[in-house]
């Protein structure tokens, strides 16, 4: 027992940055940690992307954007902004005017402000305003991450929220949707509406967050009723506010044991 505490001492010791804090936390204490907010989000509509994943992510400036660059992530959005792909958000949008609300989150490298600068080129373009007092108050190291590791490691918002006020979120990437989930929930438990969401890249299969229900049974029926408890206990919610992606992902696995072995081996990254 003392060898473990004076391990554990010399761990947090050596620990260069918050990350570092929080990553010996959620090992040793994961259920203390806080929950993601999420509702279910059957109809949610399809989150409307840009650009291809290979003209973001091999762009010159887009390691300075994710850093923190401001300037190179106002270079990166122009060059990759798609306004056909406006002309769709306006559709949806209906004449209406929410407000444009970006995912601000801490990287392992910095703060990433591209969609900070997506949301202010969207912005300007469809004439609405920019909130930028909602933030991501943890780290989740999602970039190279497999599925367990953004499963695992879920963003957590904090900030004010108008109430009944319509909000549109910006992020720069999609993935499994946890994100745009997350931000969407944490807004909507606050009392404002989330009427949609865009991203500056993801893959086409991504921009689907609405669940299938036939999906979310399957789910259960393979797994069991055991594992959605735990689940829901970890995360906070049951499988129906998971994303389209997530429960795929998860109906794909073979069975409920390697689900939570392989959450818990990723919460320790």
């Amino acid at each position: 027992m003392e060898e473990e505490i004076e391990s554990l001492k010399e761990e947090i010791q050596n620990a260069k940055t918050i990350y570092d804090i929080e990553r010996i936390f959620r090992r040793l204490w994961p259920d203390l940690l806080p929950k993601p907010f999420r509702k279910p989000l059957f109809g949610f509509p399809d989150v409307i992307i840009h650009a291809s994943e290979t003209s973001v992510k091999k762009h010159p400036l887009y390691s300075d954007a994710k850093s923190g660059s401001i300037e190179s992530a106002t270079e990166l959005v122009k060059d990759t902004f798609n306004q056909d792909t406006v002309d769709d958000i306006r559709l949806l949008l209906h004449g209406r005017k929410p407000i444009v609300i970006s995912a601000h989150a801490m990287e392992g490298e910095g703060v990433n402000v591209i969609p900070e600068a997506f949301a202010m080129l969207l912005a300007e373009k469809l004439g609405l305003e920019v909130e930028s007092g909602i933030i991501q108050t943890n780290i989740v190291g999602h970039t190279g991450s497999d599925g367990f590791g953004r499963l695992s490691r879920q963003p957590v918002f904090d900030g004010d929220v108008i109430k009944s006020k319509e909000y549109f979120i910006v992020d720069d990437f999609i993935g499994m949707g946890g994100t745009i989930a997350n931000l969407r929930g944490y807004i909507e438990s606050k009392g404002g509406v989330v009427i949609g969401a865009t991203a500056l890249t993801g893959k086409a299969y991504s921009s689907k967050i609405s669940p299938d229900r036939n999906i979310i049974q399957e789910l259960r029926n393979k797994h069991g009723k055991e594992l959605e408890e735990w689940w829901e206990k970890r995360f906070g919610h049951a499988f129906d506010c998971l994303t389209q992606s997530e429960a795929r992902y998860l109906l794909k696995t073979e069975n409920a044991d390697r689900i939570r072995n392989k959450i818990v081996e990723a919460e320790q990254i």
